[in-house]
C-alpha cells in the first residue's frame, strides 16, 4: 500500500487532490490540516511514502505568519523527513510570486530552498510547481482566484466586477494541475523545479465574458464551444458555484395536434438536439434538406420511418423501437417521415447539424407517404 501524505488537505487543491487519489488502487491517504495536531503531523510524516506538501500561508493578518506557515514548518517537515532512512520524495506547491519581492513571495522562495537542500542532502526526489492562478471546483471566492470571485457573483446574479479588464493573467484548471502532481507519484528524479505542463493565458475581461455565457446558455440553450480548453474548464467551474435549487432550468414545450416538441441544447459548432413528444398515428417529417444532416433515436414506443431519395426517387422503410436503441441518419437530400406505429406515445430524440433559422431553414416540403402531418 502506497502512504500518500497531503499537507493542507483540507484546502483547494487539497481537496481536489484528495479526491483524485482516492479512486488510485493501492493508496492509503494521510491527511493534514491546520486545525490537527503537531502529533499527527510527525506520525504521519514517520508513515508518508510521497508527500505532497501543500500547506502554507498566503494572506495572515499577521506578515508573520508567513514565516511561521511557510518557512518554519516547511523546515520542520524537512527535518523530520531527513531523519528517515529512507526519505521520501516531496512536491512542493510554491507560488509564481516566489519570483517577487515581498513578503508572501519571499517565504514561499525560502521554503524553496529549504526542500531543495533536503533532497539534495537526502538524496530523494524533490519537485516544486511555482504555481500560477488555479481555479475550478470547490475554490473560494475573495480567497483562492479571481476566477472563484466571478463564478460566485456571476451564479448569484450580481455584476462581475473587473478593475482592468485588459490584464492578462496566466491561469491553471485544477484537474490538470492534480492529474500533473499524480504523475510525479514514482518517478525516480529529474530536475526539482517544473512548470505545468498546461496553463492559459487570458484577460480578465474575456474571462469574466466566457463566465458570462456559461450563465446565459443554461436558459438560451447556446452551449458554450466545448472545444476550447478554456471555456470547458470555466463552463465546469462556474456550473459548481450553482446551488441545488438553481439547477432545474425548465424547457419550454411547442404543442400542435401531433403532440409536442422541446429544445434541448444549441450549439453553433455542433448544431443542436431536441425531442418530440408523438401521438399513435401521427407521421412527421415529410420533408428534406440539401445540406443539414439529422440523426433519429426513438427512445420510447415504436416507429417507422421513410425515406425517399428526391433525385432518383429510390426509397426506405426503417422500423424503429424504443427497446432496440438504433441511431438513424438522414443524409440531405432524402425526404423522410416517422409515423408512431404504436399505440402510445412515441418519444424521439433528433440531433440536427444546424440550428433552425427560419429564415434559412434548409427544410422543403416532399411527401413521402400519403399520410398527413
Amino acid at each position: 500500500m502506497n502512504k500518500i501524505l497531503i499537507t493542507g488537505s483540507e484546502g483547494f487543491i487539497g481537496k481536489n487532490l484528495r479526491a483524485r487519489l482516492a479512486a488510485e488502487p493501492g493508496v492509503e491517504l494521510l491527511a493534514f490540516d491546520r486545525e490537527d495536531s503537531p502529533g499527527l503531523l510527525e506520525e504521519s510524516l514517520e508513515r508518508a511514502d510521497f508527500v505532497f506538501h501543500l500547506a502554507g500561508v498566503n494572506r495572515p493578518r499577521d506578515p508573520a505568519e508567513f514565516r511561521s506557515g511557510n518557512i518554519e514548518l516547511t523546515r520542520a517537515i524537512a527535518d523530520k523527513l531527513g531523519s528517515r532512512n529512507r526519505p521520501p520524495p516531496v512536491l512542493f506547491t510554491s507560488s509564481i510570486q516566489a519570483g517577487l519581492d515581498n513578503p508572501y513571495g519571499a517565504s514561499k522562495r525560502a521554503a524553496e530552498e529549504i526542500l531543495l537542500d533536503y533532497g539534495k542532502r537526502a538524496g530523494a526526489p524533490v519537485f516544486i510547481y511555482r504555481l500560477p492562478n488555479v481555479f475550478g471546483k470547490w475554490s473560494r471566492p475573495y480567497y483562492n482566484s479571481v476566477v472563484a470571485t466571478f463564478c460566485h457573483r456571476a451564479a448569484r446574479g450580481e455584476e462581475m466586477e473587473i478593475s482592468d479588464p485588459g490584464r492578462e493573467i496566466e491561469l491553471a484548471y485544477i484537474d490538470d494541475v492534480v492529474n500533473e502532481f499524480r504523475d510525479r507519484i514514482g518517478e525516480a528524479g529529474g530536475p526539482p523545479r517544473r512548470e505545468l505542463s498546461r496553463t492559459y493565458r487570458s484577460t480578465l475581461g474575456e474571462i469574466a465574458a466566457i463566465i458570462a455565457r456559461s450563465r446565459d446558455s443554461r436558459f438560451s440553450r447556446f452551449v458554450p464551444d466545448m472545444s476550447d480548453g478554456l471555456t470547458r474548464a470555466l463552463n465546469a467551474t462556474f456550473l459548481s458555484f450553482l446551488e441545488p435549487e438553481q439547477l432545474p432550468v425548465s424547457l419550454e414545450a411547442k404543442r400542435d395536434e401531433r403532440g409536442s416538441l422541446v429544445e434541448f441544447v444549441k450549439s453553433p459548432a455542433g448544431g443542436q438536439i431536441f425531442l418530440s413528444y408523438t401521438r399513435p398515428g401521427i407521421v412527421r417529417g415529410n420533408h428534406y434538406h440539401h445540406t443539414k444532416a439529422e440523426k433519429f433515436w426513438v427512445i420510447r414506443g415504436r416507429g417507422l420511418i421513410r425515406l425517399r431519395r428526391e433525385d432518383d426517387g429510390k426509397t426506405a422503410e426503417i422500423p424503429v423501437a424504443g427497446d432496440r436503441p438504433t441511431a438513424v441518419d438522414i443524409p440531405p437530400g432524402w425526404a423522410h417521415s416517422i409515423e408512431n406505429t404504436a399505440g402510445e406515445e412515441m418519444i424521439v430524440l433528433f440531433w440536427s447539424s444546424e440550428i433552425f433559422d427560419p429564415g434559412r431553414a434548409d427544410t422543403y416540403r416532399s411527401e413521402v407517404t400519403d399520410e398527413k402531418t
